[in-house]
């Protein structure tokens, strides 16, 4: 995947509302507009990374890209579980994500726990992944800093913005 590092960034939007209820497992979603803009050579699958909502710190993260055989989405979406403990829900906050490295293919599961097990494995590797340093130096890009200058304009310039930041930042 020669897209990797991938940079992106949009506002956090409502889900299909299963992350947290059903998984135990919370994502902040993209919109659609984040979704279309992914280049060709980035497959449906699992991928690590960094995130950063608002201004925050930038955490570990794990992404889920496509359309969760498991539930039989008929919607691509792209849903990231940020390896951190949030106080409280961030819809309509920015998240900017870069895509480091990637784990697996979608495949369904037998049960909800067999899914919940792999998405955990899935933490785990994301993790390990993480802590090389040829990844952990992007925790530091400059991307990240950015976030705070662009999650202070208006909300017809911001979401141009979100389509515009995509890998290169």
């Amino acid at each position: 995947m020669r897209s990797l590092p991938y940079f992106c960034r949009g506002e956090v939007i409502r889900g299909f509302g299963r992350g947290s209820k059903e998984l135990g497992i919370p994502t902040a979603n993209f919109p659609d507009s984040v979704v279309d803009n992914l280049p060709a050579d980035i497959s449906t699958g699992i991928y690590y990374g960094w995130a950063c909502v608002g201004n925050g710190d930038v955490c570990k993260m794990v992404m889920s890209i496509g359309w969760n055989p498991y539930y039989k989405n008929t919607k691509k979406s792209m849903e990231t579980h940020v390896i951190h403990q949030f106080k409280e829900d961030f819809y309509g906050e920015n998240l900017s994500v870069v895509m480091v490295g990637y784990i697996r293919p979608e495949r369904t599961y037998d049960s909800l726990e067999a899914l919940i097990a792999a998405i955990n494995n899935d933490i785990e590797e994301a993790k390990a992944k993480l802590d090389l340093p040829e990844h952990s130096k992007l925790k530091e890009d400059n991307f990240f800093t950015s976030a705070a200058s662009s999650s202070s304009v208006s909300p017809t310039t911001s979401a141009s913005t979100s389509q515009s930041i995509m890998n290169g930042h």
